[in-house]
């Protein structure tokens, strides 16, 4: 029942970000005439990058994991896909289908290995995010009318940058302190009388969460996982802006690149339907920004919308339908005893001393 009304509270939430999202659109003939004239090839071509993106995650997801377990990189683009089809279809909380799902399709893999990796490539996204938007702040062109709202999203981004830095720096003192921390949580836990269960899943994670920060140790690792996070932004950048571009705008990749910060952020929205609503929201806002008409605004973020979502529902599909996986395994990996006993198993070696 709880999850039943916090699904149905989240979609009234959609509802009402939606009602922002088009409240102000004095003329929805050109909405739906702008949707009819948009250019397909350039579509279709966006589509076919954000394919190729879901591909650049599987190889950066097997760079992450590799310091702590082999991995298949055919199960890794699968498990990504499904992953994006349940975020599409339940909002954030679809994020936990990840490191439950590849588990499943590769034994190799510890859910709480995937569960930690999964952490750090999030910390990687974000850190790639906010140091292309600070950078491009300094190059974008800006009208002298929104010069105040582009002066505070540039402060806010350079903020932000600094916060990067700080908390790569926490994360790489952490790794080398993890061996004598880890075990005075552990003795502090439980002079405290915390629960034996919930004392072993914290540690559990610490350790699996040092030993794949190794990956912050080794420098080749390092500019591995750095590279392909790069590229992967790079297969988001295109996206966003040859849908601008199909629209007939006339947007330099400058401003694609404040368009996906905006898009990008307003994803972490726990709405259904990914992010519905908060992402048409908030890239209308950017695109209109830059000096484009709401009319045409909402049709480019509509159709951004479906590019960005639409092919991982159909591999997600076809993955789940295709899978041969027990869903009563998948219902059990799900539950938080099952979580408890797959991190007590776990015994990660990399964690220094």
């Amino acid at each position: 029942m709880k999850k039943i009304l916090r699904y149905i509270f989240l979609l009234a939430v959609a509802a009402i970000l939606f009602w922002l999202f088009a409240r102000n659109i004095e003329d929805w003939d050109l909405v739906f005439s702008s949707l009819r004239k948009a250019d397909s090839l350039m579509i279709v071509l966006s589509v076919a990058v954000v394919c190729l993106g879901y591909l650049v995650r599987a190889v950066r997801w097997r760079a992450l994991l590799e310091p702590i377990t082999e991995s298949s990189l055919k199960e890794l683009f699968a498990t990504t896909t499904v992953g994006f089809a349940a975020v599409f279809l339940v909002g954030r909380a679809g994020e936990i289908v990840r490191p439950m799902w590849l588990p499943l399709r590769d034994e190799r893999v510890r859910p709480s290995a995937a569960l930690v990796t999964i952490g750090i490539e999030r910390i990687f996204d974000l850190a790639s995010l906010i140091i292309f938007f600070a950078v491009n702040m300094l190059f974008l062109s800006r009208s002298p009318e929104r010069e105040q709202d582009f002066a505070f999203w540039g402060f806010v981004s350079y903020l932000l940058l600094v916060g990067v830095v700080a908390g790569f720096a926490f994360l790489y003192f952490f790794y080398f302190i993890s061996g004598r921390v880890i075990p005075w949580i552990d003795r502090l836990l439980r002079r405290l009388r915390v629960p034996d269960r919930l004392v072993t899943l914290l540690t559990g994670l610490l350790g699996q969460l040092a030993a794949a920060l190794s990956v912050l140790t080794d420098w080749k690792a390092t500019a591995k996982v750095a590279f392909w996070t790069f590229i992967l932004w790079l297969t988001i950048l295109a996206p966003t802006w040859l849908v601008l571009m199909a629209f007939g705008l006339e947007l330099s990749l400058s401003a694609a690149v404040f368009v996906m910060g905006f898009a990008s952020i307003s994803s972490l929205i726990p709405t259904p339907g990914g992010a519905a609503g908060a992402f048409h929201l908030a890239t209308a806002q950017a695109t209109v920004m830059l000096g484009i008409g709401k009319e045409q605004a909402m049709a480019s973020a509509i159709v951004m919308h479906l590019v960005y979502f639409a092919p991982a529902i159909l591999f997600g599909i076809y993955y789940f339908l295709h899978g041969d996986i027990s869903m009563r395994r998948f219902k059990r990996l799900l539950s938080k005893q099952s979580a408890v006993d797959e991190i007590e198993t776990d015994s990660p070696d990399l964690i220094p001393e």
